[in-house]
């Protein structure tokens, strides 16, 4: 032991680097075995929804899963393989696996799918942004968006899971969370923009749209990747350097908030008995044709805005839901241009965590509809659910409650006692 602890001394640099590889490899092995503890757990909780016995006059439901390979640098087929499918696959679901091969296919795809029980979107924002468009360009739309939707964050940016999940540090307990809880059921509906240019088909999002120098320099900032932390500070300094104010000027036209309407009712009202639909129909037949009264049209109450500012974002309010709202808005945030070169920077890290914060000295608007008009020879793109689109005039409407997302039961127990409070 003696001749050891000698040893271990006199190469005390050799030591070090053993001792610090033995303690990466063990933490590194610690890490997996969890991983495969919390893979077994949702395995076993998914089988006791796949023994539930059911009628044999009852079709299996069927799912049909939108895989974008692509997502998290290529990842993510291995991530949904190890931590998704087998728990979709236990739980007794038929399962369908369409995977896309290039950009804009799902859009393509959604307009020939076939009926489907559920759709579950496995990728990140940009995946979430194409399967919706696709599904609201279908002619038969209105039947298609009461589908409900699950979604699986497999991406690099996934805003969507904020809001239904709960937050985890652990990339396999949010993958296997949000995979659960498909099967428990529960939904809540959001919020959904539709972004249409002069001439192209409409654009669709959950999240919303940016058009400004703090997302410009965003999307830069993997080009600083060897700066390490200091790579997104370094993106928003090096932008600044190209002109300064940097200035985005436009015309808004906006509607302000409309009133929501009560929910229709989950479960249809029973038929009544045919004695009483044929004594309908015989006292509408024998009655006089009622006296069309003329509705008084009320005209729309559009307000004009002149805008100059450093950045510009539309947004839902699926961030932060309210079940209890009486009323159907969008924010728009409209950022004031007087910021020094030092608030830009600051400012631009924290949009890297929250895009669509509105800081002070902005100028806040609640409205349900708009319509952004850019002067001529406007250059820049548009980040709608960070996915990039060329700048041009758009009309951006909202449509409440457009589509069922599925959530995990925790998320919306804290958003009805948030409600009651």
């Amino acid at each position: 032991a003696v001749k050891v602890l000698t040893t271990l001394r006199n190469h005390w640099k050799k030591t070090t680097f053993g001792v610090c590889l033995l303690s990466w490899g063990g933490h590194w092995l610690y890490g997996r075995h969890c991983d495969n503890l919390l893979r077994r757990a949702a395995c076993q909780e998914a089988q006791a929804f796949g023994n539930q016995p059911i009628p044999s006059s009852v079709p299996l439901k069927k799912a049909t899963v939108f895989l974008n390979p692509a997502a998290c640098k290529g990842k993510a087929r291995n991530l949904f393989e190890k931590n998704a499918a087998p728990i979709l696959h236990l739980s007794g679901l038929d399962v369908t696996v369409v995977k896309t091969d290039y950009e804009g296919q799902a859009k393509k795809l959604l307009e020939l799918m076939e009926n489907t029980d559920l759709i579950i979107i496995a990728g990140g924002d940009g995946t979430v942004q194409e399967v919706i468009t696709g599904l609201l360009r279908r002619a038969d739309e209105a039947v298609f968006s009461k589908i409900p939707i699950g979604f699986i964050p497999l991406g690099k940016t996934c805003t969507l899971s904020h809001t239904l999940y709960p937050e985890s540090t652990n990339q396999v307990q949010h993958i296997t969370n949000a995979t659960l809880a498909i099967l428990k059921g529960e939904t809540v509906r959001l919020d959904v923009l539709q972004i249409k240019g002069e001439k192209e088909q409409p654009v669709f999002a959950v999240t919303g749209l940016r058009w400004g120098s703090y997302r410009d320099a965003g999307v830069k900032v993997s080009k600083y990747w060897y700066l390490g932390p200091l790579k997104t500070k370094a993106a928003h300094f090096f932008s600044t350097f190209k002109e300064w104010p940097q200035k985005r000027q436009a015309a808004l036209t906006y509607l302000g908030p409309t009133e929501r309407p009560p929910e229709e009712p989950e479960e249809k009202p029973s038929r009544p008995p045919l004695y009483v639909r044929l004594y309908r129909r015989l006292r509408l037949y024998w009655a006089s044709p009622p006296k069309e009264i003329p509705q008084e049209v009320t005209p729309e109450d559009w307000e004009e805005l002149k805008l100059s500012t450093i950045e510009l974002s539309i947004a839902t309010r699926n961030r932060q839901l309210d079940l209890t709202r009486t009323e159907d808005f969008m924010d728009i945030c409209i950022e004031a241009e007087t910021v020094s070169k030092g608030q830009f920077v600051n400012r631009g890290s924290q949009k890297m965590c929250d895009p669509h914060m509105c800081p002070e000295g902005s100028q806040c608007i609640q409205a349900s509809r708009c319509i952004l008009q850019l002067p001529e020879g406007t250059e820049g793109s548009f980040g709608i659910d960070n996915e990039e689109y060329e700048a041009m005039p758009v009309e951006v409407k909202l449509l409440p409650r457009k589509l069922q997302f599925f959530c995990d039961p925790r998320m919306r127990e804290q958003m009805l006692r948030a409600a009651v409070q």
